[in-house]
């Protein structure tokens, strides 16, 4: 965490002024990093830890319980996805204690396929991103390109090393896991095809043909890379709050790094390089 530390992230959560939020982001953007920063004393719920998460998924009482006694002023609940049965606990000790909760993670697709309570709307919503230009002393855009903005990408020596970790163990294999779909094969051709026409109008149709599959099933893929936070689409601009034009909108991943290495691009070369 040392090495990702140097990276003062601009956004703010701001604890005094409510007591629930969430915060959504893809993994590895720094959401534990920018909360251990910034709230060394909270109470902290790692639910990636294996023994914990079991132990919670058993008993999610205990998390009352412990609040209860021990009148934690700020609780953190990181990867909340993991044990949903967790937000009827949050939401007890919001309407019983004076407990602030951050309940964080990479994507809230599985506690709304699961219908896990997702406190009503009481809760603040904040989402967070790669590295900014802001948030970096001297942006290098060459650098940018070719290692993204994933703090630890971007710091890296050998980029590659990690993007393709990212694309491969986390991309093709969770992500599809987590989404429950059939046929991984398709899935990941369908993100090459998405990088080749990444930031270009989307055409389902076309999509759906060359992965071998329905403009509906693709139209569920850019859906599950929305859930997940790893891309957004960008609707188009019509001029008129009345009219909207059809097919045309565009997708784009959150990171560059991640576009140039499922394109397959090995290096992207500045001028004084070519």
């Amino acid at each position: 965490m040392y090495r990702l530390s140097q990276y003062r992230r601009i956004l703010k959560i701001p604890v005094s002024d409510h007591n629930a939020f969430f915060l959504w982001g893809p993994r590895k953007v720094g959401k534990t990093t920018l909360l251990r920063q910034n709230f060394p004393k909270a109470k902290w719920y790692d639910l990636l830890d294996s023994t914990l998460q079991t132990q919670l998924q058993i008993d999610p009482h205990r998390l009352t319980e412990e609040v209860v006694a021990q009148a934690f002023p700020l609780v953190v609940l990181d990867e909340v996805q993991k044990v949903p049965r967790l937000l009827d606990e949050v939401h007890w000790c919001l309407e019983n204690t004076q407990t602030c909760f951050i309940l964080c993670g990479s994507s809230a697709r599985k506690l709304k396929r699961g219908a896990a309570n997702l406190l009503g709307g009481r809760a603040w919503r904040y989402q967070m991103f790669p590295l900014t230009t802001t948030e970096i002393e001297q942006p290098d855009l060459h650098r940018i390109l070719n290692h993204g903005l994933y703090p630890q990408h971007y710091h890296a020596t050998q980029p590659d090393k990690f993007l393709q970790g990212y694309v491969l163990d986390y991309l093709r294999e969770e992500i599809h896991d987590e989404a429950r779909m059939r046929g991984v094969d398709t899935f990941n051709l369908f993100l090459e095809t998405l990088a080749s026409t990444h930031g270009q109008l989307i055409n389902y149709a076309n999509i759906g043909r060359q992965c071998g599959v329905s403009p509906g099933t693709v139209r569920g893929y850019f859906q599950i890379l929305e859930d997940t936070l790893l891309g957004f689409t960008l609707p188009p601009w019509t001029g008129s709050t009345k009219h909207r034009l059809i097919e045309t909108a565009k997708f784009y991943l959150c990171d560059p790094g991640l576009v140039r290495w499922l394109k397959g691009i090995s290096k992207i070369q500045s001028k004084t390089e070519e």
